[in-house]
């Protein structure tokens, strides 16, 4: 995980196999969830399997925010936000 300019997180999954790749996913989720909010993003690159095992393992039964901008498709940003 690392932080740009802006101090936006994000992680690149770029050559890492698709196991891996989740576990990742969810350890950087978690640790950015014990940090409270947050936003996240998650470079997959132009991998359609890769992004749909992202949502359907990693986020659809979490209380996380996410999508795919529509100015890059290889990215998935996940958010949360605690008031």
């Amino acid at each position: 995980m690392k932080k740009n300019k802006d101090s936006v997180l994000s992680i690149d999954l770029h050559g890492i196999r698709h196991k891996q790749a989740l576990e990742l996913v969810h350890k950087t989720i978690d640790e950015c969830s014990k940090k409270g909010s947050f936003s996240l993003t998650v470079i997959t690159g132009n991998s359609t399997v890769l992004q749909e095992r992202i949502f359907s393992e990693c986020l659809e039964s979490s209380k996380f925010t996410y999508f795919i901008p529509s100015w890059n498709m290889g990215q998935i940003i996940v958010e949360h936000i605690e008031l």
